[in-house]
């Protein structure tokens, strides 16, 4: 049976239920996606004439399917939400960007504690956020603590270690920070309405909070306890001055979201805005790639999803400016006059200035590139600009291992699909410039053969001596005289040219010498960590050729397949005569208990 058969008969068998489904390319998952009923979801991937080209080629990629039948579209939801975070397959488009952005968690144990956090651990307490400006978090934070005695330590305040007098009170005791729930002078009731309000704080429901500061301010009065209630008449100032910083949209509006969407041809633009009793509390936008050709509706729905489940919303009303088919439970309206339009509005305004904003940087840095390469240009007296730029570098210790490395710039900016790196083959010992005329020679004879462009020009990271080296390579292959080539001096940051005698100094904050520091920094890192790679390779084989009856080619089977020593060692019988033959096995599996022995 073909392949293809076999994922036909997959797809017939499909449940008509609510699910997950995942696409395989082998062993690696390639897209996760969520469905009301699987098999009409799965099935319209397989109608090329309703699909596009980039859905067409993941299907041709697909070898297998898989899925999981849940109880609700909801948990399908959430289960979609959470493959994609830990799988990120290559066809979903992807929301998390390079932050981690901080959250403020409540925590579950005796006498909670409130502390801000950026990796959220479900079984530790209750989270809240994302906060997108760590100020808002801090701000947050510090009202709380003006307000309430949270304690700040993180002793086990069971009640069996309390009233066995195992904790005395610290300086937040002394300095009135905290009323010592440690040795019982807090009763956990009188602390947990604390926590109540504050988590009533973190979720924005400021109201309530300011509701019972009135009524404790009004009890301390009725007392005769004027000066306790001055000092919640305090409070209460700092929690309206807090509550003031909020945007008011209108105090009719309860709680309730605003989603929006503009899309380009390969680009969307969303936005978010959180509302809670009338208050603006967060609003992010976020950009993603298309990856499917998926439509705004698509997009707009997985942004929702995400959010909703990063900050843990169960806002019933959802403001959007696209139409959505109800999903989740949540039902979406499109306001088309009054202060609901309004918000919409400022969600739409918002998403144009993040974009303009960015496109705006863009160009700016591209500017400033162009800038320096111009520059670079003219402190080079290059006949060219210089957009594309290879810099070599050698790296061995004692001469052994010798090895090299090649990072590629283009327009300014680290092109890492280009890097290369090389065993050096034809030298023996530590001579830097018979290696670096090994590797220029290889890297641009093998240009040249494959007709590829050479670059505008050539760092060598040494002195004139490797510079020497390398233009003789490039006379050899014929590339000298088409390519522009340097060499810099880490010492003093002198730069050679060919045929000059003495060196070139660039000033000290210059930005083309900057770089170039740059570019030499990419290639020394990138030639040492190769360099440590293959040393650490070598000392594996080095160690398994002390094994009497084991091949070299057996050795090279082991390493390929287990990478490590370690791995080698913690091979299961099973696996290593799968690997290398029964006698061979053998051999290893006695060589691995000797050397247990001898440890």
């Amino acid at each position: 049976m073909s392949l293809e058969s076999d994922i036909k008969e997959i797809v017939a068998k499909l449940p008509d239920a609510p699910g997950v489904y995942k696409y395989f390319n082998g062993d690696t998952i390639v897209y996760v996606g969520k469905a009301k009923n699987l098999k009409k979801r799965v099935s319209s991937y397989f109608n090329k004439n309703q699909i596009s080209y980039k859905t067409q080629r993941l299907v041709s990629q697909i070898t297998n399917i898989e899925f999981i039948v849940v109880s609700s579209e909801r948990d399908a939801l959430l289960l979609e939400n959470n493959l994609i975070k830990n799988l990120q397959p290559r066809y979903n488009i992807n929301l998390k960007d390079d932050k981690s952005y901080p959250y403020i968690c409540v925590t579950k144990e005796r006498f909670p504690r409130v502390f801000p956090i950026r990796r959220r651990v479900k079984a530790l307490g209750t989270y809240f956020g994302p906060y997108t400006k760590v100020s808002d978090l801090r701000e947050t934070l510090e009202l709380v603590q003006r307000l309430y005695t949270i304690r700040t330590c993180r002793l086990s305040l069971s009640k069996e270690n309390v009233e066995s007098g195992k904790f005395k009170v610290c300086l937040e005791y002394h300095i009135h920070n905290c009323k010592g729930p440690c040795e019982n002078l807090q009763t956990e009731e009188d602390y947990n309405e604390d926590i109540k309000q504050v988590i009533n704080i973190l979720r924005g429901r400021i109201s309530e909070a300011k509701h019972r500061l009135i009524e404790k301010m009004n009890e301390l009065a009725s007392k005769l306890e004027f000066e306790k209630a001055q000092q919640v008449k305090e409070s209460l100032d700092k929690l309206e001055m807090f509550k003031s910083k909020s945007q008011v949209v209108s105090e009719k509006f309860k709680d309730l979201e605003v989603y929006s969407i503009i899309s380009e041809e390969k680009i969307a633009y969303m936005n978010f805005i959180k509302v809670i009793e009338g208050r603006i509390i967060h609003s992010e936008t976020k950009s993603v790639k298309k990856v499917l050709d998926e439509t705004d509706e698509e997009i707009l729905a997985f942004f929702i999803n995400y959010i909703r489940i990063e900050t843990q919303s169960e806002a019933e009303e959802v403001i959007t400016n696209i139409v959505i088919e109800e999903t989740g439970g949540i039902n979406f309206s499109i306001p088309d006059r009054g202060e609901k339009k309004d918000l919409l509005d400022l969600s739409l305004r918002n998403i144009l200035e993040y974009k303009r904003h960015k496109i705006g940087k863009e160009q700016d840095d591209e500017e400033q590139t162009n800038t320096t390469l111009k520059l670079l240009q003219k402190d080079l007296s290059l006949k060219t600009l210089p957009l594309h730029i290879e810099c070599f570098d050698n790296s061995n210790i004692q001469g052994t291992n010798p090895v090299a490395g090649m990072v590629c710039f283009k327009n300014g900016k680290p092109a890492k699909k280009e890097y290369r790196h090389f065993n050096i083959k034809t030298v023996v010992g530590p001579d830097d410039f018979s290696s670096m005329h090994e590797v220029v020679g290889r890297r641009y004879s093998r240009m040249i053969s494959e007709n590829q462009a050479l670059p505008d020009l050539i760092i060598i990271d040494g002195g004139k001596g490797q510079l020497g080296a390398a233009v003789d390579a490039l006379k050899e292959v014929g590339a000298y005289g088409k390519v522009a080539v340097i060499s810099v001096a880490k010492r003093l940051e002198e730069i050679y040219t060919p045929g000059d005698e003495f060196p070139l100094h660039l000033d000290k904050k210059s930005p083309s010498l900057r770089l170039i520091q740059q570019i030499r920094d990419e290639v020394h890192n990138y030639a040492i960590t190769f360099h440590r790679k293959q040393r650490s390779k070598n000392a594996n084989i080095s160690e398994l050729e002390s094994i009497k009856g084991i091949s070299k080619e057996t050795i090279k089977i082991l390493y390929r397949e287990f990478k490590t020593i370690k791995k080698i060692k913690a091979a299961t019988s099973q696996e290593l005569v799968r690997t290398v033959g029964t006698r061979n096995a053998n051999v290893l599996l006695k060589w691995i208990d000797e050397t247990k022995t001898q440890s």
